[in-house]
């Protein structure tokens, strides 16, 4: 088990809490909040035991406006103060201010050179700001960033309650209940490989589409137009596993695979009725593509009516999802991307070992 914040003495102390705000923003304004609402229960937590709460995030998303939307976004549930310094000094000056309760949003972790480098002086002032670390970004966790790993080199180190929510939703996958189908999709298959290779020993089926099944169609010498491959994956040694299901017809438009066809989409939902747990990451289609969503948003609502325990994740899944308002409806949906693949590949991450390090 992973150190709880649950069982950590916060009172009075300055508690470190490594999140994930790497949200889309637009026009100064944050776009999609599903990050940051899922880790509003930590910050409560924390605030009412009397932490004096430091948020620390990194942001690619918006660089240009650095993480003051979302401190505008997190204003409508807590009285916050924004750190836009990179003074460590004034930082810290900041800090010795607060009183219990009190929340501060630091910068940008990722404008520091030391930070994705991991570099052990950077970790240890990092570390100087606070008495007790506690990660909620197991969506960023597998990164071997200071603010991921090297923090826990030097202060007593806790998983946020969202943290403990992904990595033990995430790891019943590794033992479900069948028949247990799972469904890969998107575009970026070297990033799913591992957790085809892992799941094809314990899932009873696995449903390939998105830009993942064009690699497929090319293997066994269909012509895929210009549609998307990706050129650094061979796929030739899965296509006679048994387990593989490939879309049977598919939508196009200008010599492109833009989504799965009506039959695929049929036999697809049978196989999801009868199903006891579902594993999905990656979109059908092109959803955002007019005329091309219509595989992944019918694929999502077999899944939300299906009594299958049901846990999705990936960026792009949960964007297609969120527009149906049907994400309540799944048994887990999950904050992270890559995190998750590595995750479900791997069954663990680099900020995972480093908290099981702390414990030690």
């Amino acid at each position: 088990m992973l150190p709880s914040v649950k069982n950590a003495n916060v009172k009075g102390k300055r508690v470190i809490l490594r999140v994930d705000f790497n949200v889309p923003v637009e026009k100064n304004s944050v776009e999609g909040a599903y990050r940051i609402e899922k880790t509003l229960p930590t910050i409560e937590f924390l605030r009412k035991k009397g932490a004096k709460i430091i948020l620390i995030s990194h942001i690619t998303t918006g660089r240009a406006n650095g993480l003051a939307p979302v401190a505008d976004y997190l204003g409508r549930y807590f009285a916050l103060k924004f750190i836009d310094d990179k003074n460590f000094d004034l930082i810290s000056e900041k800090i010795g201010k607060m009183k219990n309760g009190d929340i501060v949003l630091l910068e940008n972790i990722r404008s520091y050179e030391g930070e994705e480098k991991n570099d052990k002086i950077f970790a240890k002032r990092l570390a100087s700001l606070g008495d007790i670390y506690v990660n909620d970004a197991f969506s960023a966790s597998h990164r071997s960033h200071a603010s991921i790993v090297g923090v826990t080199d030097f202060l007593p180190s806790f998983a946020g309650m969202l943290f403990e929510n992904e990595f033990e939703n995430l790891k019943s996958a590794f033992n479900p209940g069948h028949p247990f189908l799972l469904i890969l999709g998107g575009i970026k298959f070297e990033s799913k490989l591992g957790v085809l290779e892992k799941f094809l020993k314990i899932a009873d089926r696995i449903f390939i589409g998105g830009g993942l099944a064009n690699n497929f169609f090319k293997a066994r010498g269909s012509d895929v137009g210009r549609s998307v491959v990706d050129i650094r994956v061979n796929v030739e040694k899965f296509l006679k596993n048994h387990k593989i299901i490939l879309p049977v017809d598919i939508k196009e438009e200008d010599g492109m695979i833009l989504d799965a066809g009506d039959e695929t989409i049929k036999i697809l939902s049978e196989i999801i009725k009868y199903s006891k747990f579902i594993l999905w990451n990656g979109p059908i289609g092109d959803f955002e593509k007019s005329g091309f969503e219509k595989g992944t948003e019918e694929i999502a609502k077999a899944i939300a009516e299906s009594n299958a325990v049901s846990i999705i994740g990936g960026g792009d899944t949960v964007a297609a999802i969120g527009k149906l308002g049907i994400l309540d409806r799944f048994s887990f949906v999950s904050t992270a991307g890559g995190a998750m693949l590595e995750f479900l590949a791997k069954g663990t991450l680099s900020g995972i070992e480093a908290l099981e390090k702390s414990k030690k």
